[in-house]
């Protein structure tokens, strides 16, 4: 067990000369530990309050973080649909040129033989 260095003013020390210092500590032990036990107590409970504080914050974030995600999965959702229509909307577009393109070479055919 480690020693316990106890310094007191001169005065203090003056009015504890003669009297039992073992026996004074020994009756104050009691009070000592009370207190000791309601600092601790009120260390913990101001220890709560922080990380209380601290888990509603990470609670908020978490909630942000959800709806951000949640956005995003909407987003998503939204372009990928976005590009089916324009990637139908191609599909059609190159087959109607296709035709043309067919349909064309057919009259330049007919042009070519009237020319004949």
């Amino acid at each position: 067990m480690s020693d316990v260095v106890i310094i007191l003013p001169r005065e203090k020390f003056k009015s504890l000369k003669g009297r039992d210092v073992k026996a004074l500590i020994e009756e104050n032990l009691p009070k000592v530990e009370e207190t000791l036990g309601a600092e601790r107590e009120e260390f913990l409970r101001e220890k709560i309050g922080k990380l209380e504080e601290k888990l509603r914050e990470m609670e908020n974030q978490l909630d942000e973080l959800r709806e951000f995600y949640e956005k995003a999965l909407r987003d998503k959702e939204l372009m990928m649909a976005e590009r089916d229509k324009l990637r139908k909307e191609n599909e059609e577009l190159r087959r109607r040129l296709d035709e043309k393109g067919s349909s064309g070479n057919v009259n330049e055919s007919f042009t070519e033989r009237e020319l004949r």
